[in-house]
This record gives structure tokens, sequence and C-alpha cells, in this order.
């Protein structure tokens, strides 16, 4: 017999954990069981391996609503984060659940049956099959075995190592080591200080300067908080503190762009003095949040380039040559190891090939609904965090969605949710209003967004939190399919 469950959650990782833990709370009688691909838990902080690895959101709010972070950096490495993950699910009876070395292949809807057939690949290269009621997609937003590695002039030729950070050698000895590290993003702002401890020396080479502000590693306020009171009060208060600051910054920098830039290229400046040449080197030709900010903890990167121990080009590459790179400018640069940080590679669901009653459903055609679902795709959910703010603070407002819209279909008597775009129409608008690569790139092969609720994304925790946890579960959302009609169609 076909293995079944009610619900389907695809991926172990900080999405997937927190929603196990809000399904066994608020839907207690429902059947669950994670499919991980991998052998490990914890998606992004059990993949990536690279020095200095640590979030680029605050642990209190890239932290779970439910179970607080105690430890007095907020600004976490990623060995911590993948601690806090095991712990969570542990604690919980939550890695019961979890299938590892399970990948979903191919999941087809059936109407008549009301239920997902899922096709998933086992480690050894089997398949097998199972069905579900609804199915939960927490499997992130970029592929896990390609990264974005464009390709240079003559690479071949370079005598040293070329590394992708998504997939670091455990091998690699960098001590005493020239490196170079392609990119501005946020790992490359990570890994120039962690490199540069051992390295004989860094350098950062990037095509134009991304925003690069920082921030304490501890909160103060949190910490002082939480010596006062009882640990989920202190971290309930310190939640809202830090949501509350990160949509006032983010309004700001929308309203009053060219003031938050002139601000935030002077911190800089007062980091690394006058003589620096911050123009080119950290202005970026966009404005702040047209592309995600990178964090840098205690002013790490910028310690590390007063210090000498590395330094940033913005120029262009010409070609490798067999002791480094070639610039634009005519200056090679020499380097025993090549660092390519060049981004991601977008994979939404992961190659998951989907159908509904024997068609394709390709997610380029439909509108999200909410953040979470897709139109005319039933008893569908993801998980897609916001691109200003922590990932998990979306995460965890459609986990409890979810569970709201599983209870309304017990209560109803119903087998089906869809959300309908109706007679009315929505205009289609792109996904997210982001210019950061990994986006552009991958912008045919993402859903759209509306011109209005729910079709359009808010990329605001507040509206959200009205929205998810107390707006109406029937908003452009049909019920349908009663219980019992597959025994009368038998």
């Amino acid at each position: 017999m076909t293995d079944h469950v009610d619900v389907v959650i695809v991926g172990a990782g900080l999405s997937g954990i927190g929603a196990a833990w809000h399904l066994q709370q608020r839907c207690p009688d429902r059947r669950y069981v994670i499919l991980e691909a991998r052998q490990a838990m914890g998606g992004t902080w059990d993949l990536f391996r690279y020095p200095g690895i640590r979030s680029d959101s605050d642990m209190h709010t890239l932290g779970y609503s439910f179970r607080p972070w105690t430890a007095a950096k907020s600004i976490a490495d990623g060995p911590s984060i993948r601690q806090y993950i095991e712990d969570t699910a542990r604690d919980g009876g939550i890695d019961r659940h979890i299938r590892y070395g399970h990948k979903v292949v191919a999941a087809a809807w059936s109407t008549a049956e009301a239920c997902w057939r899922l096709e998933v690949e086992r480690d050894d290269g089997s398949r097998t099959a199972m069905t579900c009621t609804w199915l939960h997609m927490c499997s992130g937003y970029y592929d896990y075995e390609q990264g974005h590695a464009p390709e240079f002039a003559e690479q071949e030729t370079f005598a040293g190592r070329v590394i992708h950070p998504q997939f670091w050698p455990e091998d690699l000895d960098y001590a005493g080591k020239r490196v170079v590290v392609i990119g501005s993003g946020a790992t490359a702002v990570t890994l120039v200080p962690s490199m540069a401890r051992q390295a004989a020396h860094v350098t950062m080479l990037q095509r134009s300067p991304t925003y690069v502000v920082s921030r304490p590693a501890q909160d103060r306020v949190a910490n002082w908080l939480r010596s006062k009171l009882p640990a989920k009060t202190a971290y309930g208060l310190t939640r809202w503190k830090n949501v509350t600051m990160g949509m006032f910054f983010y309004r700001m920098t929308r309203r009053k762009p060219q003031q938050t830039k002139e601000r935030l290229i002077g911190m800089v400046r007062e980091h690394l003095g006058p003589d620096y040449d911050v123009a080119t080197h950290f202005t970026p030709r966009y404005n702040p949040w047209d592309q995600r900010l990178c964090l840098v903890p205690d002013a790490d990167l910028f310690d590390t380039i007063k210090a000498g121990k590395a330094e940033v080009v913005t120029d262009t590459i010409e070609r490798f040559t067999p002791g480094g790179i070639l610039l634009a400018s005519g200056r090679e640069l020499e380097a025993d190891i090549i660092v390519t940080a060049t981004g991601l590679k977008m994979s939404l669901f992961d190659r998951v090939r989907l159908t509904r009653d024997g068609d394709e459903v390709r997610l380029a055609d439909s509108l999200q609904y909410k953040g979470m679902m897709f139109s005319e795709v039933p008893n569908l959910s993801f998980t897609f965090g916001y691109t200003n703010a922590s990932w998990t603070l979306k995460a965890d407002l459609v986990a409890m969605y979810l569970c709201r819209v599983l209870n309304t279909l017990a209560k109803r008597g119903m087998r089906q949710a869809t959300p309908r775009i109706g007679a009315e129409g929505v205009a289609a608008e792109p996904f997210v209003d982001f210019t950061s690569g990994y986006i552009q790139r991958a912008l045919d092969q993402l859903p759209k967004q509306g011109d209005r609720k729910p079709w359009r994304l808010n990329q605001n925790y507040a509206l959200d939190v009205m929205a998810l946890r107390f707006g109406s579960v029937d908003d452009s959302m049909e019920f349908s399919n009663p219980a019992g009609s597959e025994r009368r169609a038998a």
C-alpha cells in the first residue's frame, strides 16, 4: 500500500522544523512527515561550511517565535544556529518524523482523490511513492547542487585552487596563502575577515560595491532584559524591538533614499578614516534596500582592512593567469586560492515536477497568494522569507496560517483549499521588487505577484501578522471537495 500522511513537509531546515512545531501545537490530530533530501538536519546552516559562516540577521528575529534565543551573541555563527535547530527538533520530538535521504522529484495533484501523489527518490537511487492531503514546501529558494559560477576567461590556467563557498572543501589549508575572494555580497564580507586571520593576505575583488553596515554582535538591550526578566518575556520584547526598528529603517530608506545613502556611506567613512577611497569601494550605484544590505558584526571587515590584512579592489576581470587574476585596469592580483563568492542559483521548489489532474503546473504562470500559496493550485504552500527582514519572521506566520487553513478544512468537512483569482482579474507584477543578481537571473522561473491584496507581497511583518494571524481565511480562498465525496464516487 502507498504510504499516506496528512501533511508532507519538504526540507528539515529552519523553516521545516518550525512548520512541524506549529503543526504539532495547532493541528495535533494531523499525521505528518518531513522529507529531507540530504542526510542531515539544518538546511542552509548545515550545507554551508565556509569560514566565518554566520547569520546576516539578528537571532532574536531569525530565531523561532516559540523558542527564545538565549546566547549572548545575537549575530550567531553557523554551528550555533545549526545546534539551535537540532535542539528544537529534539526537544519537540520532531526529529522522529524526519526521513533523511528522501528527495521529492514529482508531485501530482488529484482532485478526485483530493491528495498529492509524490514520487520520492532515495539516496540509493531507488524510488518510492507516497500520498498526502497537503504539501508544504520548506526547501528554500536556491539550488543545493549548484551555485552561481560564471565562467572566467582562461580560468583553467590558474595554478592554484578555485573554490565556491557553497562547496567548501574540508581539506583546504589557506594559512599563509594569498587569497582572492570574488564578490561583494554577504558571503564575501563574511569570508574576508575570517580568512584574513590565517591567510597571508586577502583581497575582496568586486565589480561594484554593496552597502555594508556594522552592527554589534551582542544586543546589549536583549542581554540586559534577559538578566531581569523570564527568558520568553525578554525574547518577545527584544523581538518586537528589532522588528520595529527594522521596519522603521526600511521605510526611511524608501522615503529618503539619498539621505539614507549618505548616512550609510558616512558610517563606513567613520570606520575606515578620511583617507580611504570610500567613493570607489563602498558607494553602490543603487539605493539602499534595492538589494539586501550586508551586515558585518563589530566592524570586523573594516578593522581587517585597517590592519592591512585585507584590501578591497573594485575592477573587472580580464582573465585568469597561472599566478592569479589580470584585471581590466592592467593590475594583476597574485593568488594561491581564488574563492568565487559569486552568488546563488535560485530553485524555488528544487526542480520538483508539479502537475494538477495531469496538467503541468508552471509556477511562473501563477500568482502568489499571501506569500505562501499559488493561484489555482490546491493544498500546496511554501515558505519564502522577507527580503528586507529575517527569514523566520515570515516562516512562522506562514506555518500559523497553514494550520488555520487545515483546521478550517476539517471544521467545514472539506478536503481542498484553492486560492482563486476570480472574474475580476488581477494585474501581474514581478515576484519581488529586488535588483539582486540571483533574483534577476531567475525572474522567468518565479511566480508573479498581483497589484492588490491578497495577491501582493507585503514585505512588512506587522501587516502580515494582521493578514495571516487574524485576517479572514476566506479571502479569495475556495474551500471545496466535501469529505466523503470519494466514497460517493466509488
